[in-house]
């Protein structure tokens, strides 16, 4: 037996096609089976270790406002997209080494014949924890463009934990 013989799309007999699937691919139950389990696996990951929060989740896995991160030697910056906001429908908050993003988003107007809205409108809350000591009191938050970005820089404490380490080759 060789090697070929273990892969199981690959055998063909004679002048045949190699056999593009493998044989549970084609029972449609197996795959309806898969498809399912698939589902629900994207479905619970969404939740974030609990039940999700009024508007929480906007597509599986993702809560809002969507945030970007970067993590440097002296500070960390936190972006993020709240569009169609004001600064003072936001609140930014930083308890106990937890930044909070929180707010509100109102609709503009009461349709009632309305059939079918793709579009966010409710109560926010986005908590990240920071992971490091920050100086709360040189905190500063920015609001532009219906973008938040705030900036939290480190403690000496914080930054003087760093280490780099050298790779040995």
């Amino acid at each position: 037996m060789g090697v070929r013989d273990l892969i199981p799309w690959g055998r063909s007999a004679g002048n045949e096609a190699p056999a593009l699937y493998r044989d549970e691919d084609r029972n449609p139950f197996l795959s309806l089976h898969r498809e399912v389990n698939r589902l629900f696996d994207d479905v619970f990951r969404s939740f974030d270790g609990g039940w999700p929060r009024y508007g929480a989740l906007t597509a599986p896995g993702v809560s809002w406002p969507t945030v970007e991160i970067s993590d440097k030697d002296k500070e960390i910056k936190v972006t993020a997209e709240i569009p169609g906001l004001d600064e003072k429908d936001v609140e930014v908050l930083l308890d106990d080494g937890v930044l909070t993003l929180r707010g509100e988003k109102r609709s503009e107007t009461e349709d009632k014949e309305r059939q079918f809205s793709e579009r966010f409108y409710g109560r926010f809350e986005r908590r990240i924890p920071l992971g490091v000591e920050v100086e709360e009191d040189r905190v500063d938050a920015r609001f532009k463009n219906g973008v938040l970005t705030v900036t939290l820089p480190k403690s000496a404490k914080a930054q003087s934990r760093v280490k780099r380490i050298a790779i040995k080759g």
